[in-house]
C-alpha cells in the first residue's frame, strides 16, 4: 500500500498536536494549576484549557505562584467566563509574575497555546472562590512589603518599598461594596521602581552563556537586597551555573 508523502506529514502532524491538548473542568473551591511539566518545562505545540466554576454569585481569585512563557510566541489566555474574543480578560506571556486576577463571575478560563520550539518552565497557580463580600488579596510586591491580611468589605491595605526602590501608585487600597453586588479595590495593586541611579538587581538573562553579578560587585552589596535572576535558554532542563572568587 503507498501513501503519499504530504499524507504522512498530515497525519504525524495530527498526532503532534492531538498528543498535547488537555482540557480541565476544576468545581472545587480553590485548587491549583499547573502546566503540564511544571516546573521542568511544558511541551511544544500545548493546547490546554482550565475552566474553573464555582457557586452562583461566588468571583474567584486566582494568584500566580511561578510564570515562565517564551516570550510572545507562549501565550496564556485568561477569559472572565467562557473563552470568547468579548470575555478576554488578558494574555500573559514573557517571565513577569502576574498580578492577581479576579473574575466577575462564577466562571474563570485559562488557555495555554506553546508553539513548535523552545519553552519556559511554566507557570502554576493557586485559585479560590471568593464570597460577594470580599475583594481577595490585592498581591505582594516585588521588592516592596505588604501590610494588613483581610481583604473584606471596609479592609484597607497598605503598600511599601524596600529600600532604593519608589512606589508608583496608590500606598492605599480600600475593598469597597460595588453596585453590583460584589466588593472590589478602589485602585489596581502598585509597584517598586528602582530610584535613578540605583544599581541593577536581577533581571531576565537569555543565550547560552552569561554573567550575573550582586548589586555593587566586587564591592558589598546593600542590606535588604532581593534580587531574581531568570535565565531562559532554549533547552530549560540544562542550565549549569559555576562561580567564581575574586
Amino acid at each position: 500500500m503507498f501513501f503519499h508523502p504530504l499524507c504522512l506529514i498530515l497525519s504525524s502532524l495530527f498526532l503532534l498536536f492531538t498528543a498535547q491538548n488537555c482540557s480541565h473542568a476544576l468545581h472545587s473551591p480553590n485548587g491549583t494549576i499547573e502546566s503540564p511539566g511544571y516546573p521542568y518545562g511544558y511541551p511544544n505545540y500545548a493546547n490546554c484549557t482550565w475552566v474553573i466554576v464555582a457557586q452562583e454569585h461566588n468571583r474567584i481569585q486566582l494568584v500566580f505562584q511561578g510564570f515562565a512563557l517564551e516570550e510572545d510566541f507562549d501565550i496564556l489566555s485568561v477569559y472572565d467566563g467562557q473563552p470568547s474574543p468579548t470575555n478576554l480578560r488578558t494574555r500573559l506571556t514573557g517571565f513577569q509574575l502576574p498580578a492577581p486576577i479576579v473574575s466577575t463571575g462564577p466562571r474563570l478560563t485559562l488557555w495555554l497555546l506553546s508553539d513548535y520550539a523552545v519553552s519556559g518552565q511554566g507557570f502554576k497557580a493557586v485559585y479560590e472562590a471568593l464570597p460577594s463580600y470580599t475583594c481577595g488579596n490585592p498581591g505582594q510586591l516585588l521588592n516592596g512589603m505588604q501590610q494588613g491580611s483581610t481583604f473584606n468589605i471596609g479592609d484597607k491595605i497598605r503598600y511599601s518599598c524596600n529600600q532604593g526602590y519608589v512606589l508608583e501608585g496608590h500606598t492605599v487600597l480600600s475593598c469597597l461594596a460595588t453596585s453590583s453586588g460584589t466588593a472590589a479595590w478602589d485602585f489596581p495593586l502598585p509597584y517598586c521602581r528602582g530610584e535613578s541611579g540605583a544599581p541593577m538587581c536581577g533581571g531576565q538573562l537569555r543565550g547560552p552563556s552569561g554573567i550575573i553579578t550582586s548589586p555593587n560587585f566586587p564591592v558589598q552589596y546593600d542590606n535588604n537586597a532581593n534580587c531574581t535572576w531568570i535565565i531562559t535558554t532554549s533547552d530549560p532542563s540544562k542550565v549549569n551555573a559555576s562561580k567564581k572568587h575574586t
